[in-house]
């Protein structure tokens, strides 16, 4: 089953060190995650998208850090026992409902279990959640 997640996204120079010194600045407000990904972009940027555990937390330390975040995005998060297929199988609800994947990260634990965020149109966000039963 999944559920909703609200993520951030911000923008960093590319460049050694940037991402710990987010990460560690956003840690020291006190800044739990239920994921992050970075990824490069054109132009020596780089592009962080934030799913804390409280995006309220999150929205007030980053304005006191003076960071320039995205408002507030919607990722569909599945979590459970990991077996071949598991992924390809979510993948493929989300075909059949005629929804596109804008972006996806999927991790397994190692000890059996897994995680997945899809980022869909924010107009699919219910569509997807409903498929993802």
């Amino acid at each position: 089953m999944a559920e909703t997640v609200t993520y951030f996204s911000l923008t960093v120079p590319n460049k050694t060190g940037e991402g710990a010194k987010l990460l560690t600045s956003l840690k020291d407000a006190g800044i739990n995650m239920l994921a992050f990904w970075g990824y490069p972009m054109k132009g020596k940027k780089a592009q962080f998208d934030i799913a804390p555990t409280d995006a309220k937390a999150f929205a007030k330390a980053a304005k006191k850090l003076g960071l320039e975040v995205s408002g507030k995005q919607t990722a569909l998060y599945v979590a459970g026992n990991d077996q071949p297929g598991t992924v390809a199988e979510a993948t493929a609800k989300l075909a059949v409902a005629g929804i596109s994947i804008r972006a996806a990260q999927a991790l397994s634990t190692g000890d059996g279990q897994f995680a997945v965020l899809f980022q869909v149109a924010d107009d699919d966000v219910k569509k997807a959640k409903k498929a993802l039963k």
